[in-house]
């Protein structure tokens, strides 16, 4: 009996790839495919399959870490491929706390995604080798703590150093000094400089 995969990708393009190397393949049959996740999540609530394939950013309500997120709660059976080209710091790190068992970065790992969803299914936790290391002005991107990339995401989103400390339950001082620190690292003048070179590489994206 095939594996029922179901899909949720927006681009029209990729979402053919996916349902393509599904349909080749005698293991598995597509059971759905959707532009959103939201979609994804509520077909499952009715539904039953073995394998999710989720973009991370995806229109709509819900992006592909919190439906995740909502399946692993609600069907914990469902295996789970986090699909994504950007090198945002915190994905990989949330996909593996939820539970997901498959993370397919486009830019770094070499197998293809029905090499994945076979590793997957055969019940294999699958992570990049790798991590993507990008330059950021006088820094790199694995310089970064994780103190200052939840700053960060917070600055991209155009917030000021006293919402960000009420976000945070810090003081402003404390991200004043943060803010500071990641300028010296990176040699870049300005917070706002900081902010969107962050965001413009996807090493940030705030949702």
């Amino acid at each position: 009996m095939a594996y029922r995969v179901v899909i949720a990708e927006d681009f029209r393009m990729i979402r053919e790839i996916f349902e393509h190397a599904v349909e080749q393949s005698e293991a598995y049959t597509l059971a759905a495919s959707f532009k959103t996740a939201v979609q994804a999540v509520h077909w499952l609530e009715e539904h039953d399959a073995d394998l999710a394939i989720l973009d991370v950013l995806i229109p709509g309500s819900m992006n592909g870490l919190d439906a995740a997120a909502e399946i692993k709660e609600k069907k914990p059976g469902v295996k789970i491929i986090i699909v994504t080209s950007m090198p945002e710091l915190s994905y990989e790190k949330r996909a593996r706390k939820i539970g997901v068992e498959g993370f397919w970065q486009k830019e770094v790992q070499e197998q293809t995604i029905t090499e994945i969803m076979d590793l997957v299914i055969s019940g294999a936790v699958v992570y990049p080798g790798r991590q993507t290391i990008l330059p950021v002005g006088n820094a790199v991107s694995t310089e970064f703590t994780d103190r200052e990339i939840e700053i960060l995401r917070e600055l991209v989103a155009g917030a000021s150093n006293r919402e960000i400390a009420d976000k945070l339950s810090v003081e402003p001082s404390t991200v004043k000094m943060h803010i500071s620190n990641m300028l010296q690292k990176t040699g870049y003048r300005s917070r706002l400089e900081l902010a969107v070179r962050m965001r413009n590489l996807g090493l940030v994206i705030n949702e």
